[in-house]
């Protein structure tokens, strides 16, 4: 590992604490080094507070700032270079004469997009960019997705039997991962910014959807619910987060507004039987700024997810003690390789991504 990888690593330690807080914006750490010793380090925490860089030249000790025009900064992402809800940090990078700048991977934000670069090379910055790009990428793989794709980065996640059955039967729910790995899907939930389900899993599941077995913010959720027959006692209704029900009826939610500003109530957004139902979610989902979902249930949502092509991870939880004979058949991935797989107790968790993704 040469030197430069490591201080990268540190930088992806720390945007990594920012999971779930910073949507849109990326996941993003800096690291600043003098002479082999961090003098400083920060990540970006929450969505409208002061970015990575900033936060780590704020971190540097009075006895250190002395140091800081003779220090290297370590940054996972390319700096911005525009005002949005902070000010840019590659201007205040060249104010602080910081002579050299090791970084990630470029940022295709359109506007970023390399002109934080230029203003860094400009001012006669030694700039060294695509240091463990792959592993940089792959972390902030829902905003690249978002950015490069036009779409949101699509999760599908199922529990299924050791024989590969979801349910006992249509009308019966199975509970199938234990306790440990129910608060891994919460921890799942809290770093997605939707989470979706169809009418039937809504009905006889009646989930809530939220993040209660684990500390973080709640996913915007959505429903499938085309007929609007879905009843309102449900859980999914309960006002703990905003619910977007998907419909061919009503129709309250425009796509010029900011999914992640809504207040916790129920919006009905409108879609129709003439066009396919997943690209029509997929393409509101793009337009409301939501840069990720996760697509929870039930078998028939999530292959249709996978028939369309439209998907990028897919989070397969199966118990390796628990057999049915007869039920409901999980889902079938196509065009997948598998990236991962552990155990929690009994429950086998393999992680896998489709191949049309670079990202993963």
């Amino acid at each position: 590992m040469t030197t430069e990888e490591k201080y990268m690593y540190r930088c992806l330690e720390l945007a990594a604490r920012g999971a779930g807080y910073v949507m849109p914006n990326p996941m993003v750490g800096a690291v600043l080094v003098h002479n082999h010793t961090i003098i400083g380090e920060g990540w970006h925490k929450k969505f409208g507070e002061p970015h990575a860089e900033v936060n780590c030249l704020a971190s540097v000790k009075e006895v250190d700032k002395p140091k800081i025009p003779e220090s290297v900064l370590y940054v996972s992402l390319e700096p911005c270079a525009h005002y949005g809800k902070t000010p840019p940090c590659a201007p205040l990078i060249v104010k602080e004469k910081i002579p050299k700048v090791v970084i990630g991977h470029p940022d295709p934000f359109q506007k970023v997009n390399g002109a934080g670069l230029a203003i860094l090379k400009e001012a006669g910055t030694e700039v060294i960019c695509g240091v463990l790009e792959k592993e940089c990428r792959r972390l902030n793989r829902r905003f690249l997705t978002f950015h490069t794709r036009h779409r949101p980065y699509i999760i599908l996640k199922w529990a299924q039997t050791v024989n590969g059955k979801i349910a006992a039967h249509a009308d019966e729910r199975l509970i199938i991962s234990n306790e440990l790995t129910n608060r891994l899907v919460h921890k799942w939930r809290s770093e997605e910014a939707s989470i979706l389900v169809g009418t039937h899993t809504a009905q006889l599941d009646n989930p809530q959807l939220t993040t209660r077995l684990w500390k973080g913010p709640h996913p915007i959720r959505l429903a499938l619910d085309k007929e609007l027959e879905l009843s309102p006692a449900l859980q999914l209704f309960n006002q703990t987060a905003p619910t977007i029900v998907f419909n061919f009826h009503h129709h309250e939610l425009e796509t010029e507004n900011t999914a992640l500003k809504l207040p916790p109530r129920n919006f009905y957004y409108r879609i129709t039987a003439d066009v396919n139902i997943v690209h029509q979610i997929i393409h509101a989902l793009y337009h409301l700024h939501i840069q990720s979902v996760l697509v929870e249930g039930g078998a028939r949502t999530i292959q249709s997810f996978i028939e369309e092509g439209l998907w990028d991870e897919a989070r397969v939880i199966t118990n390796t003690r628990m057999k049915a004979e007869k039920g409901l058949a999980a889902p079938e991935l196509t065009n997948h390789e598998l990236k991962n797989e552990f155990c929690l107790r009994q429950d086998l968790i393999r992680i896998f991504k489709s191949k049309e993704n670079p990202f993963l």
